[in-house]
């Protein structure tokens, strides 16, 4: 029942990610899923009594949790579509208004002079990773252009 779970999990993890309405089989199964897990777990434990049940269904919780904790992760992290860098009136989608400012104000002189910074050269000077620079660059390059 584990890898029910796993696998309803994902498919909501997924559908948070990409900001689509997560299907209704995904949560059935994920429902189904703990329920029996939980209820097994929790008479494989009765023979030990009360707490040999909440030890049992410790497990089956612990992950449900985790994995509502991963999901409360991504969709922080969604930007939304309302996202417009306030320069150029275009929306940056899953840029930050904090690292457009800081990248203006960090790349001015390239800017100015026409030219972009590489996606390293990005990297480097903001610590960001590879998704962040490109964006930063794309921004960039729309100040460069207007």
């Amino acid at each position: 029942m584990d890898g029910l779970i796993w696998a309803s999990s994902m498919v909501m993890l997924d559908s948070a990610r990409r900001g689509v309405p997560v299907p209704s089989l995904a949560r059935w199964l994920l429902g189904l899923g703990i329920a029996a897990t939980l209820a097994a777990n929790v008479v494989h434990g009765l023979g030990h009594g009360q707490v040999g049940a909440v030890v049992g269904a410790w497990p089956a919780v612990a992950l449900v949790g985790s994995y509502e904790l991963l999901m409360m992760i991504i969709r922080g992290t969604q930007q939304t579509a309302s996202d417009v860098s306030p320069e150029t009136g275009q929306a940056v989608a899953g840029m930050p208004h904090v690292l457009q400012a800081r990248a203006a104000e960090e790349f001015a002189g390239d800017v100015v002079a026409g030219g972009l910074p590489s996606i390293r050269v990005i990297r480097a000077r903001l610590h960001v990773g590879q998704p962040r620079a490109q964006l930063v660059r794309a921004y960039l390059a729309t100040l460069a252009a207007g």
